[in-house]
C-alpha cells in the first residue's frame, strides 16, 4: 500500500453467498489480492444488497457471512492491510442511502440496463420492490461513505459506478463538495463457466469449492462439459468452443495449451485425458488455500470481521458528520 492515508480508496463488496468456489476466486477474489498492495481497501459482505432479491427467505444469510470471510482470508486477503467489514453494521451506509434517494431521480434507475436484464433473468422471485430499484443507490452508498475513488467491476456493473458518479456530482451541486466521483477500475479477470457450460454460480448447482477435497474436486471437472462435437473418442473438437478450455487457458502452461489444441482438433486425445492436464493445476492451487482455511479458528474470523467493521464505522461516521452539516441536519 502507498505511504500514509495518501493511497487511493477502493471500496467493494460481495453478496453473502457462503463458500466460494473457483468463479469467485478468479471473478473477484484475484482481483482484490492484488488491489490490496497499492490501494486503501474497504471489502464488505453485502448483506444488505443479498435482501433485495432473495428478501422472502433470508435464513441463510447470518451463517453465510463467516463462511464466506473465512474463504477471503484463506485465499490471502491480509485484515493488517485492508478493512474487512459487514455491512449491515455500520448503519451510516443505510443512513446515506436514505439521502442519496431523496436527490435521484427515478428515471436514472429506471433505465439502468442491469435493472432490466435482472428483472428478466429472475423471473421467480417478485422484484417489483423499492428495494430492488434502488439497488445502486445503495451501491452509490457503499462507495462514497467511503469517498471510493475506485471500485473494482466487471462490463457489466460499469453502469452502476456511473450512476454512482452522477449521485455524487448531484449531491456536490446541491450542497456543496463532499464527494469525489468514483472511477471504475475494469477487471480483466476471465470468466470461469460451470460444470455445465453455464457461468458458475451455486444457483445453477454447477460450482467447484474451493473447499471441496481434492477427489471431489477431479470428480466434478472430470465430467465438466466439453464441445459438444466430440460425441465419441475419435471426433475431433474445436477448443475454442469447450467450456472446460476456458479453465486450461486459465491454468496451464503455454506447452500444454498447445498440446490439448491440437489432441483435439485431431482427435488425438480425448476429453478426459485433456482435462486431467488441467485439474492437476486446479488441485495444486486448491490445496494451500484448503490447508489455510483448516487453520483458521472461529474466533479469528469473528475477530477480523468486529475489528473491519469498528474501522469502517469510524470512516462512516465522519463522512456522515460532513454529510449532515452539508445538508443542514445539524442539530
Amino acid at each position: 500500500m502507498k505511504a500514509g492515508n495518501q493511497a487511493p480508496i477502493v471500496v467493494s463488496g460481495a453478496r453473502p453467498t457462503g463458500r466460494q468456489h473457483l468463479g469467485n476466486l478468479h471473478g473477484a477474489l484475484r482481483v482484490w489480492l492484488g488491489l490490496q498492495n497499492e490501494y486503501r481497501c474497504f471489502f464488505f459482505v453485502a448483506d444488505w444488497h443479498a435482501l433485495t432479491t432473495d428478501y422472502a427467505d433470508s435464513r441463510s444469510i447470518a451463517g453465510s457471512v463467516g463462511e464466506m470471510v473465512r474463504d477471503w482470508l484463506a485465499v490471502g486477503l491480509d485484515p493488517s492491510r485492508v478493512v474487512i467489514f459487514q455491512q449491515s453494521l455500520v448503519k451510516e451506509h443505510a443512513e446515506l442511502h436514505l439521502l442519496f434517494a431523496m436527490i435521484t431521480p427515478v428515471p436514472w434507475l429506471e433505465r439502468n440496463p442491469v435493472y432490466k436484464e435482472q428483472r428478466q433473468q429472475i423471473a421467480d422471485r417478485d422484484l417489483s420492490t423499492v428495494g430492488f430499484l434502488s439497488y445502486p443507490v445503495l451501491q452509490a452508498a457503499d462507495i462514497l461513505i467511503y469517498k471510493g475513488a475506485r471500485v473494482p467491476v466487471g462490463v457489466d456493473q460499469v453502469p452502476h459506478i456511473e450512476l454512482a458518479r452522477e449521485i455524487a456530482r448531484r449531491f456536490n451541486q446541491l450542497y456543496g463538495p463532499v464527494f469525489p466521483e468514483p472511477e471504475a477500475l475494469l477487471s480483466r479477470s476471465p470468466k470461469i463457466p460451470g460444470l455445465d457450460g453455464r457461468k458458475m454460480s451455486k444457483s445453477y448447482n454447477n460450482v467447484v469449492l474451493l473447499t471441496d477435497p481434492p477427489d471431489e474436486v477431479d470428480g466434478k471437472l472430470s465430467r465438466m462439459m466439453t464441445d459438444p462435437r466430440r460425441v465419441r473418442r475419435t471426433d475431433p473438437g474445436e477448443p475454442n468452443d469447450c467450456p472446460a478450455f476456458v479453465l486450461h487457458q486459465v491454468y496451464c502452461t503455454p506447452e500444454e495449451i498447445d498440446y490439448v489444441m491440437k489432441g483435439c482438433r485431431t482427435a488425438d486425445i480425448g476429453c478426459l485425458e485433456c482435462k486431467k492436464i488441467m485439474i492437476k493445476h486446479v488441485l495444486a492451487e486448491l490445496e494451500p488455500i484448503r490447508e489455510r482455511r483448516a487453520a483458521l479458528r472461529q474466533e479469528e474470523v469473528d475477530g477480523v470481521l468486529e475489528t473491519g467493521t469498528r474501522a469502517a464505522r469510524e470512516v462512516a461516521a465522519r463522512t456522515m458528520a460532513e454529510v449532515r452539516a452539508a445538508v443542514g441536519l445539524t442539530g
